[in-house]
C-alpha cells in the first residue's frame, strides 16, 4: 500500500509496459516512425492510449471527438476501440501531420470510422454545435494548443452528452505547473485551466498521473 502516487524509474516503467501493454502492431510501427519526427514527443504514450481505449469500451462509446489529431496514435487506438458503426471526428489544422495519421488509419483498417476536419478547431466545434450535434458525443479528447484549452473545454461541454467523458492531456506539463520559478504563458494557462476545472461543479473530476497528466471530466 502507498498513500502517494509513486514515481516511475526507467526500469519500473519498462516493467509496467512488459506486463500490461497490448499494442496493435500498426501502433507500434507509428511509434517507431515518430522517433525521428521533429516533435515526436507530442505523441501520447502507449499506456495512455490503451487506458483511453479501455474507457471507451467500458462506456460503450460510439461517437468520439478528438481535438488535436497530430500523427494519429490516439485517433487510431480510439477508433480501434469503437464498434464497427462507431465514429470519430478529428480536428486539426496541419495537413502534413494528419497525412501521416491517414496512412496509419488505413493500415489499421479504421479510416472509414474517422472524419477529419482540417481547420481551426474552434471553427469546427462551432460548426458542430450549429449543426445540432449538442450532447451527441460520448467522449472528447483534448490535446491541442494549450492557450485554447478552456475554450475547447467549454465547447466540448456543449457537445458531450450527460454522463459523457472529456479527457484533457498535458495537464501536468512536464512538471512545470508545480515549479513556482516557471512563469511562461503556456504554463500559466494550464495552471489556470486546472484550477478552473477543480472549481467547476458541472463535472465530476479526476486527474490521472499517466503520460504528461490526463484530466478526466465527466459531465453531470
Amino acid at each position: 500500500m502507498t498513500d502517494q502516487t509513486i514515481n516511475l524509474s526507467p526500469e519500473l516503467y519498462s516493467y509496467l509496459l512488459s506486463v500490461s501493454l497490448r499494442e496493435n502492431p500498426v501502433l507500434g510501427e507509428l511509434r517507431k516512425e515518430m522517433k525521428s519526427h521533429p516533435v515526436g514527443r507530442m505523441q501520447i504514450c502507449p499506456e495512455q492510449g490503451q487506458f483511453m481505449a479501455l474507457l471507451l469500451k467500458l462506456m460503450g462509446a460510439r461517437k468520439v471527438l478528438e481535438i488535436g489529431v497530430f500523427t494519429g496514435y490516439s485517433s487510431t487506438i480510439m477508433a480501434l476501440a469503437l464498434p464497427d458503426d462507431g465514429k470519430l471526428i478529428g480536428c486539426d489544422s496541419c495537413k502534413a501531420d494528419t497525412d501521416i495519421a491517414r496512412k496509419y488509419w488505413r493500415k489499421a483498417g479504421v479510416e472509414d470510422k474517422i472524419e477529419l476536419f482540417l481547420a481551426p478547431a474552434l471553427d469546427t466545434l462551432n460548426d458542430l454545435i450549429e449543426q445540432g450535434e449538442k450532447e451527441t458525443f460520448d467522449f472528447c479528447f483534448i490535446d491541442a494548443d494549450k492557450s485554447n484549452y478552456l475554450n475547447y473545454y467549454e465547447k466540448c461541454l456543449w457537445l458531450v452528452r450527460r454522463g459523457g467523458l472529456m479527457a484533457i492531456d498535458n495537464v501536468l506539463w512536464y512538471g512545470r505547473v508545480a515549479d513556482k520559478n516557471i512563469d511562461d504563458k503556456r504554463t500559466n494557462k494550464i495552471r489556470e485551466f486546472n484550477q478552473f476545472l477543480k472549481e467547476d461543479d458541472r463535472i465530476d473530476l479526476s486527474l490521472i498521473p499517466i503520460g504528461d497528466g490526463l484530466t478526466l471530466a465527466r459531465k453531470k
